[in-house]
């Protein structure tokens, strides 16, 4: 449970910045002026979330506020804040993996069990929050993706039924339909990015062998 807490609240933390800072970088200044640009988890856990993370193993973050009218280019920066999120846990993931790799199959150092455990949570839960939050499907950051890529009339119908989204998206997550259809999609994804890890630092380590 320990190392589930870090790893989400390391997960959770580095979205939200990552959000913050691509939104501020690109001329919108609502998340740095409420204070969430910043990597204090304080600040951008959610007090529900949290709770229930502490008690249950899973919970949330509040989300960062985005004005995208104070964009230059509203699309463009709209889909890259959006992107931000998720590839911030990849890149999480990436870094937790590397170590782990060096660690257990590079460095021949005695590691304690604590930290392989720690890194190996870390890898899973990121790159499943990195999946997680590519499903196109409200309030996802993939479903702002697809609503900053659509033309102007689709984009107006999609807010229209995106109420209607996000509870059929609840209630996939919360149901036995989620086994046939957001728990495939995690399942393949993240077995998709290890396979792709692997085959990463396995070539570099193959270079330097």
């Amino acid at each position: 449970m320990p190392f589930v807490i870090i790893s989400l609240v390391v997960g959770f933390t580095v979205h939200e910045f990552a959000h913050a800072y691509v939104a501020y970088r690109f001329g919108d200044h609502t998340a740095k002026d409420q204070g969430r640009l910043t990597l204090n988890p304080a600040q951008h856990l959610d007090p529900i979330g949290t709770i229930l993370l502490l008690i249950a193993g899973f919970g949330w973050a509040r989300p960062v506020p985005v004005q995208r009218s104070r964009f230059k280019n509203p699309k463009l920066a709209g889909i890259l804040v959006s992107l931000a999120g998720p590839l911030s846990n990849f890149l999480v993931a990436f870094i937790a993996y590397a170590l782990f790799f060096f660690f257990i199959g590079v460095s021949g150092f005695t590691v304690p069990s604590f930290i392989v455990n720690l890194l190996q949570m870390m890898v899973y839960l990121n790159v499943l929050l990195f999946v997680f939050n590519l499903i196109p499907v409200p309030p996802l950051d993939g479903y702002r993706v697809i609503e900053d890529l659509a033309p102007p009339h689709v984009r107006s119908k999609m807010s229209q039924y995106e109420q209607y989204g996000a509870l059929i998206f609840i209630i996939l997550v919360i149901t036995p339909l989620g086994n046939y259809t957001i728990r495939p999609l995690l399942f393949n994804g993240i077995s998709a990015v290890n396979q792709t890890f692997n085959s990463i630092f396995t070539a570099i380590y193959s270079l330097f062998s």
